[in-house]
């Protein structure tokens, strides 16, 4: 029995940002939707694209790969918006493209190593290698606390 619950399964929606692939849990992506220009807030910080109408909410939509310090490319209508749900609060995340759905169990999961994000909290809550491609598991809260306390 304590076998089953050492092996539990987690589903990851992966996707690329700069040639890079990187993932987050299932649970948290509420859609994915087609990239629409947002519109821009004064003062946001400068990974925030802004604002979009989802459905008579205000969402905002953040540029990931700047958030994560990856170069900047220019936005077409092959990016795609993928809205996040944490805690009681909705981030639209721009990526390049959705790659799919992926099942591991979290034994397949290796955390990052101990050198990265000393000085601050790190948005890569994991690690983990498939047909020899590294993908990056991110962790939500830290990617979106600074939307959060920049807004505060």
């Amino acid at each position: 029995m304590s076998e089953t619950l050492a092996t539990q399964t987690v589903e990851l929606l992966t996707f690329k940002l700069s040639d890079q692939e990187y993932s987050l849990d299932i649970m948290s992506v509420r859609e994915i939707r087609g990239w629409t220009k947002a519109t821009p807030l004064p003062h946001a910080p400068s990974f925030m694209r802004g604002v979009i109408n989802l459905r008579g909410t205000v969402l905002p939509v953040m540029d990931l790969a700047e958030r994560l310090g990856l170069p900047p490319k220019e936005h077409s209508d092959r990016h795609v918006i993928i809205v996040v749900k944490h805690e009681d609060t909705m981030t639209g995340l721009l990526v390049d493209a959705v790659s799919d759905i992926i099942a591991l169990e979290e034994s397949d999961l290796q955390p990052p190593p101990d050198s990265v994000g000393q000085n601050h909290p790190t948005v890569i809550k994991s690690l983990t290698l498939i047909d020899d491609r590294m993908i990056r598991v991110l962790d939500l809260p830290n990617v979106i606390s600074i939307v959060q306390s920049d807004a505060a």
